[in-house]
């Protein structure tokens, strides 16, 4: 059986066509939203790329105390499930707490596991749990091979439409690399458990303790990256971007400027 999956009217996997997970990192205003996700829309239609809408409607593992969190889960899933409609197109958030999978799930078509929360078992199960799709992105600290527990935990709580995420691993302190031998390994892995694999394009040019107070980056680095992934046969690309990424809200030192991501997808 191809390790394929169905999120909304979009198909993500061997043989289908390259899926993209796109948006801001956070919501942030009614209007720069509408902007990017219909920049993403036009483009993505143009290019024949199936796209799902993604923002967080709360960043809870941000770097400071003072850091931009969002609109919270009430009025931010509102407004993602809002501009769902408006693009007839799936989309995607974060959740953070068990408690947030099924309100969110009311509201998007894939829950996102972050990286540092990849292991917490009641989080995974809680979103198994809701019939909704999850996208677990792989911990910065483990190997592709420890991914098997998280797909344990999730079908074990009857979760069936699984993507893993690769988005860089720990390198020292203060940079993250993408092991493409290991890629190929979660590659392998995702074929023999029916689940797809994507590649977070952005947070893999992340400089995690470079920025102090925030997290720095290398976005020049995302269309090398994203070529080198698609050419080894990656089902999805993830990625952030923003009208003007240094006002973003959150990741400002990652996000793709919009303009750049037509250049971008269509290389």
């Amino acid at each position: 059986m191809l390790a394929r999956i169905t999120i909304g009217n979009v198909e993500i996997g061997p043989d289908r066509p390259l899926a993209i997970i796109a948006g801001p990192c956070v919501l942030e205003s009614a209007d720069t939203n509408r902007r990017i996700a219909e920049h993403l829309r036009t483009t993505c239609e143009d290019l024949g790329l199936p796209l799902i809408f993604k923002a967080s409607f709360d960043k809870a593992n941000r770097s400071s105390i003072g850091s931009a969190r969002g609109p919270g889960a009430e009025r931010g899933l509102e407004e993602i499930a809002n501009i769902g409609r408006e693009l007839s197109r799936p989309t995607c958030t974060d959740i953070h707490l068990p408690e947030q999978a099924k309100m969110a799930a009311d509201h998007v078509s894939l829950l996102q596991i972050p990286a540092f929360l990849c292991r917490q078992t009641d989080l995974l199960c809680a979103a198994a749990e809701t019939g909704a799709a999850v996208n677990v992105k792989k911990g910065q600290f483990l190997g592709p091979d420890q991914m098997k527990n998280v797909i344990s935990k999730v079908r074990s709580a009857g979760g069936q439409r699984l993507m893993l995420t690769e988005r860089g691993t720990f390198f020292g302190y203060d940079r993250l690399v993408n092991d493409f031998i290991g890629l190929g390994d979660m590659m392998e892995l995702g074929a023999e458990e029916r689940c797809p694999v994507c590649f977070d394009v952005t947070h893999s040019t992340q400089l995690p303790g470079d920025g102090g107070t925030h997290t720095g980056g290398r976005p020049e680095r995302a269309p090398l990256l994203a070529t080198a992934a698609t050419s080894v046969g990656v089902d999805c690309l993830f990625l952030e971007c923003h009208p003007d990424p240094p006002t973003g809200s959150s990741d400002a030192a990652t996000m793709l400027p919009l303009a750049d991501v037509r250049g971008l997808l269509t290389r």
